[in-house]
């Protein structure tokens, strides 16, 4: 049986700043971001399976990076937790707004592994992530693939 890669799509809103940068995005602002989130697997060949003829369930795709990356960094801030911007975080936290404080400086490209890590563990067996592309805008982006790592 061939190998099959399933891709589904992802839009979120992200707020972001990084700390140390010498241009713009030193500054709070947001992005627009779409995700590409590509598995590779076998689709089942058990006809008794509810899933016969799958790789996986596009809606049990969903899920996982709903729950995974999604839920958490949609309409979020984002700052490296080591940096003068946890001073701003707890501020902001005070006043209700979503803030995630991550080991990282928080671009597209720190962004797309801390995705792959995350949505990796939660595929079920048989099925691998192969690739991330995660726009920051329409025309700039970050890819993580796993031939690569």
């Amino acid at each position: 049986m061939s190998n099959i890669r399933l891709t589904k799509l992802f839009n979120f809103e992200t707020g972001h700043a990084l700390y140390g940068y010498d241009g713009k995005c030193k500054n709070v602002h947001g992005h627009s971001y779409k995700l590409a989130v590509t598995v590779i697997g076998k689709p089942i060949t058990d006809s008794s399976d509810v899933k016969y003829g799958m790789v996986v369930d596009f809606g049990d795709l969903k899920k996982i990076v709903k729950e995974e990356i999604v839920d958490r960094f949609d309409h979020a801030t984002v700052f490296n937790k080591n940096t003068p911007h946890v001073q701003l975080a707890e501020e902001l936290i005070k006043h209700g707004h979503q803030v995630l404080l991550v080991e990282y400086q928080p671009t597209s490209e720190n962004m797309v592994i801390d995705f792959a890590e995350r949505i990796k563990p939660r595929l079920p067996e048989g099925v691998t992530l192969h690739s991330l592309k995660l726009h920051e805008t329409e025309s700039s982006y970050a890819e993580w693939y796993a031939n690569d790592q």
